[in-house]
C-alpha cells in the first residue's frame, strides 16, 4: 500500500469513527479531488440523517477528528469536509518507494486470482478496420493493468472459424479464378484474401448456383465433413496470421487462440443443447428450432426467444458461445468480455443461457462504442472501410516528418524506429483516453496531435526526464522533504502517490481512460515543476531534484507500459 492509499483508508477510518459518535456510523459517502484539500469528502448526503444542513455536519465531523498519521489537517469548507496530508512524509515514503519498487511501482502483489480477458475476436473475413481498433487496445491494456493489480491474467481470442461468413471468404479463395479480382497492394495474407470475400458476397447475392454452394459448404462443415472442416481451417488461418502482424503492429499479443470449430469437434456444444432442452424455459418452433424464454431474466418483446439450435438440429453461433465460456471457466476464476456496443443484447442473453444451465459464474462485459469516420459508418463487405494497418503506416509517416523538422543528428534507422514508437503511442492513447462507452469519430488530426494530451506528448517528457539525468551525470539519491518544499515540487509527488489508485481505477473498476489522464497529469506537472526550479544548478537542492526527475520518469514509463506505448529515451 503506498502513501497515498494508506493516507485515504486514515481518512476512512476517521469520518466513520466521527459518524459513529453521530449515531450515523453506516451512512455511506464518497470521496473526490478538490483544489482546496489533498481529499474532500461531500456531506450534502449526510443533511436528513443527521438533521442539519451540509455545512453544520462538515464542521461537527471535523470537531471530532484529530490529525494523525498521514493527516495532517482536517477542517470544514461549505458543506465538504478536507484532509490535509503530511506533505514531509508524503515526500520520502512515495520518492524512497519508487527508487526501491521501479519497474513494480503501482502494482499490487499477488492475489492469485485468475482473470480471463477475451478482446478483439473480430471475424477472420478481412483485416482489422479502424470501427475495431478500440476493441484490441482496450482489451490489451485492461489486462496490462489487472495484471499490475495482481491477477494472473490470460488474454484470449475466440476465432470464429465456423459462420457463414468464414465459409463465405473460403468459397472465394477456392473458387475466384485469381487475377479476376483485384488485389490489395499490402502483402499481407488478410488483405489478400479479403478481395475474394467481397467477391464470392456478391456472386452470391447474384447467382443462385453459388447461394446454394455455400449453403451446401456450410450443411458439411455442421455435419462434420473433415474436408470442408480443414479447408475453412486453413483459410482462417492464413487470415488470422494476417490479423496478428497487426496487432504486434501496436504492440497487442493475446496469450490463447481458442477455435469455435473445437466446440463443435468435441461435442461440448451438443452437450449444452441437451441441457437446454431439459430446462423449463425451453421451447420448440413449429419447424423445429430450439429457444429459450428469457422473459423471466428481463429481457423483453421480441427478444425474449433465445434461439439455440436450427430447425435442422445444428448448433448456432450462441450455443458454441456458451459452451465457450463454460469452458473458461474451467480456467478462470473471472471472465471479462470486452464487446462492441451491439453485443449488449447478446450478452445479456448469454449470462441468462449460462445462468440456466447452472453456472456459477456468470462473465463480465466491458462495451465500447465504435470508432466512425467523418464520412460515416465503415463496412469491410463492400469495401468502404481504413483498415487499422493503413492507420498505423499513416501514424508512423507524420511521425517521421516531424522527426526530421527536429533533428538533423540521426540516421534515418534511429529516426525510424524512434518515428514507430511515436506513431503507435498516438494511436493507443488516442483511442484510449475517450471512455469507451462514447462515442469516438476519428479524425486524422486529433489522433496524431504531437502537443498536449497525447501519447506522443508524454513520450516526450519521458525523454526530456532521461535527457535532464544524462546531462546531470553522477548524483546521490535524496529524498529529503527540506530539500523539495516548492509549491511545484510538492504538487508534483502528490500525484506521483496517486499510481497505484490509479491502477486499481483502471483495472478492478474498468476505467482505462483514467490512465492517460493520469499520465498526462503527471507530464504537464513535471513542466511545471522543471520551469520553476532549476534542477541541473550545482546547489544543495540538486540532489534531491535529480532524484524527483528519476522517479517522474520511472512513473511515466510505468503508465505508458501500462499504455501498451513504447518509451523512447530520446525523440
Amino acid at each position: 500500500m503506498d502513501s497515498r492509499q494508506r493516507f485515504e483508508e486514515e481518512a476512512d477510518s476517521a469520518v466513520r469513527a466521527a459518524l459513529e459518535k453521530l449515531g450515523s456510523s453506516g451512512l455511506k459517502y464518497v470521496k473526490e479531488a478538490s483544489d482546496k484539500a489533498d481529499l474532500a469528502i461531500p456531506c450534502f448526503s449526510f443533511s436528513k440523517e443527521l438533521r442539519a444542513d451540509p455545512k453544520a455536519v462538515a464542521e461537527k465531523l471535523a470537531e471530532h477528528i484529530k490529525p494523525s498519521g498521514l493527516i495532517s489537517k482536517v477542517s470544514a469548507l461549505n458543506g465538504y469536509l478536507n484532509f490535509m496530508m503530511d506533505e514531509a512524509v508524503l515526500v520520502r515514503e512515495t520518492l524512497d518507494r519508487i527508487l526501491a519498487e521501479g519497474g513494480a511501482y503501482g502494482s499490487s502483489p499477488s492475489n492469485g486470482i485468475r482473470v480471463n480477458v477475451e478482446h478483439t475476436s473480430t471475424n477472420p473475413t478481412g483485416p482489422i478496420h479502424v470501427g475495431r481498433a478500440r476493441n484490441p487496445i482496450i482489451g490489451d491494456t485492461l489486462a496490462r493493468s489487472l495484471e499490475r493489480c495482481g491477477y494472473d491474467v490470460q488474454t484470449e481470442y475466440y476465432v470464429n472459424d465456423v459462420g457463414k461468413q468464414v465459409v463465405i471468404l473460403t468459397w472465394g479463395v477456392n473458387n475466384v479464378p485469381k487475377g479476376s479480382v483485384k488485389e490489395e497492394d499490402r502483402d499481407k495474407a488478410d488483405h489478400k484474401l479479403v478481395a475474394y470475400y467481397r467477391e464470392a458476397n456478391k456472386l452470391m447475392e447474384e447467382n443462385e448456383d453459388v447461394r446454394e454452394q455455400i449453403a451446401e459448404m456450410l450443411r458439411r462443415f455442421e455435419d462434420g465433413d473433415r474436408e470442408v472442416i480443414g479447408s475453412v481451417r486453413e483459410t482462417a488461418e492464413a487470415m488470422l496470421g494476417g490479423l496478428k502482424e497487426t496487432l504486434a503492429g501496436i504492440n497487442v499479443e493475446l496469450g490463447t487462440y481458442t477455435w469455435e470449430s473445437d466446440f463443435i469437434a468435441d461435442g461440448s456444444a451438443k452437450d449444452v443443447v441437451e441441457k437446454l432442452k431439459g430446462s423449463e424455459y425451453a421451447g420448440q418452433t413449429e419447424d423445429g428450432s430450439w429457444y429459450l424464454d428469457l422473459k423471466d431474466f428481463g429481457i423483453q418483446g421480441k427478444n425474449t426467444k433465445f434461439t439455440f439450435t436450427r430447425s435442422d438440429g445444428t448448433t448456432l453461433y450462441t450455443t458454441r458461445d456458451l459452451a465457450y465460456h463454460l469452458d473458461k471457466f474451467k480456467r478462470a476464476d473471472k471472465a471479462i468480455d470486452v464487446l462492441g456496443e451491439d453485443q449488449k443484447l447478446g450478452s445479456k442473453q448469454l449470462c441468462s443461457a449460462l445462468e440456466i444451465l447452472g453456472g456459477k459464474n456468470i462473465p463480465e462485459a466491458m462495451f465500447y462504442s465504435f470508432v466512425s469516420l467523418p464520412e460515416g459508418k465503415m463496412s469491410t463487405r463492400k469495401g468502404v472501410v481504413v483498415y487499422l494497418d493503413d492507420l498505423i503506416d499513416e501514424a508512423v509517416s507524420r511521425a517521421m516528418e516531424e522527426i526530421r523538422s527536429r533533428r538533423n543528428d540521426l540516421s534515418e534507422d534511429e529516426m525510424m524506429n524512434i518515428a514507430r514508437k511515436v506513431g503507435v503511442g498516438a494511436i493507443r492513447y488516442n483511442i484510449v483516453r475517450v471512455h469507451p462507452e462514447k462515442q469516438l469519430v476519428f479524425k486524422w488530426d486529433e489522433a496524431l496531435n504531437f502537443d498536449g494530451n497525447s501519447g506522443p506528448y508524454i513520450q516526450y517528457v519521458h525523454a526530456r526526464a532521461c535527457s535532464m539525468l544524462k546531462k546531470a551525470g553522477g548524483y546521490e539519491h535524496c529524498t529529503d522533504p527540506s530539500m523539495l518544499t516548492d509549491e511545484y515540487e510538492t504538487a508534483l509527488i502528490k500525484t506521483l502517490s496517486r499510481f497505484g489508485g490509479v491502477i486499481k481505477e483502471a483495472g478492478e473498476e474498468k476505467r482505462v481512460h483514467a490512465l492517460p489522464a493520469y499520465g498526462h497529469k503527471v507530464a504537464a506537472e513535471f513542466n511545471q515543476m522543471y520551469a520553476a526550479v532549476p534542477v541541473l544548478a550545482s546547489d544543495e537542492h540538486r540532489n534531491a531534484r535529480l532524484t524527483l526527475v528519476e522517479c517522474t520518469r520511472t512513473v511515466l514509463r510505468n503508465v505508458l507500459d501500462c499504455l501498451g506505448i513504447d518509451y523512447p529515451e530520446e525523440m
